[in-house]
């Protein structure tokens, strides 16, 4: 009932855009480099901002597998994955794409980079690597076969991938050598996400409001309370060392190094949250339907605000309530 419901929300959120003549972008995952936010949307396109979303441009993807993660090196060379080991590499900021072989066809989920190293990861606890910059990829064995929903490096070294029914893979040499870690008790709820503030001090989130805390690299974990039973999608520390999480309707916020979290409610909640993002000055919270920026030293998030709205329903399968609208980016004009 709920997979219809939602389709049906899908079929309302379509319909009204095409009444008012937007573009609809279901954002599916975010990236920043180079003081540019890149936004995924599954239609499939690409939005960039080059001046903290005051305007956007988009760039059109290949037709093909449903896209599910990206990354950009830098300010031109990016990468799009998803469905059937698809991989698209770009050198020109997205205007055109070349398709990259992989040895597999596992759905990817998520892209890690680090100098000219990088990692994908996806089904079946893929892994996949590059140490030529992209050039060629080879099968990592990440010693685990569930699937791996977000994998994070902190150097060319030091790594950590974590997916479904809590499973955890570390490595300490750049993927050659894997190693699966247990978790507390009889974890069953999937993690969504990893994040390392420096080579001993990580955390994994995800379903059910579950919070993962380690202090010796992942190597061991310890639960920490959390203050909402949601999904947490996102987790990462902003230049100040403040940490936060995306909670698909709701934010968490630590002031004390990750030791606590407390939830603050953003001035919209049917956002959807599903990535955080980092630039030189401010931090990005982006949603399926929307996109929020804070700056640093600061603790309020704004909603970045665009010309054009984008009709979205109130919440994923309430279709009870008055449609609402939530800032999307939109094309810019052709100059």
């Amino acid at each position: 009932m709920l997979k219809v419901l939602g389709l049906l929300a899908m079929a309302v959120l379509t319909a009204a855009a095409a009444d008012i003549g937007a573009e609809s972008c279901s954002v599916q995952a975010a990236d920043a480099a180079a003081e540019k936010v890149w936004l995924l949307c599954a239609e499939p396109r690409l939005y960039v901002t080059e001046d903290a979303g005051k305007s956007w441009s988009s760039r059109t993807l290949p037709a093909g597998p449903q896209l599910r993660a990206v990354k950009f090196t830098d300010g031109r060379t990016g990468y799009v994955a998803g469905d059937e080991g698809t991989l698209w590499r770009t050198g020109d900021g997205g205007y055109t794409w070349e398709r990259v072989a992989l040895p597999t066809r596992e759905r990817l989920n998520s892209i890690q980079w680090r100098k000219e190293s990088g990692w994908i990861a996806g089904y079946k606890g893929v892994i996949v690597h590059t140490g030529d910059n992209g050039r060629t990829w080879s099968l990592q064995s990440s010693g685990v076969s569930q699937p791996l929903e977000s994998i994070f490096f902190l150097d060319e070294n030091l790594g950590w991938a974590v997916g479904w029914v809590g499973v955890i893979t570390r490595t300490s040499n750049g993927g050659h050598l894997w190693e699966p870690v247990a978790t507390p008790g009889q974890m069953l709820w999937s993690l969504s996400s990893v994040y390392f503030r420096d080579p001993e001090n990580g955390w994994a989130v995800g379903f059910g409001g579950q919070i993962l805390r380690s202090r010796d690299g992942g190597r061991s974990w310890q639960a920490q309370t959390s203050p909402l039973a949601k999904w947490f999608t996102s987790v990462m520390f902003d230049q100040e060392g403040t940490g936060w999480i995306a909670a698909d309707t709701h934010l968490l916020v630590s002031e004390d190094g990750g030791e606590s979290w407390k939830a603050v409610s953003p001035s919209d909640s049917r956002l959807f949250l599903n990535s955080l993002v980092r630039t030189g000055d401010s931090v990005w919270a982006v949603g399926q339907y929307g996109v929020l920026r804070k700056q640093v030293g600061e603790l309020a998030w704004r909603q970045v605000e665009q010309p054009d709205k984008l009709v979205l329903p109130p919440s994923r399968y309430d279709l009870s309530r008055p449609a609402t609208t939530a800032a999307i980016p939109r094309p810019a004009p052709a100059q």
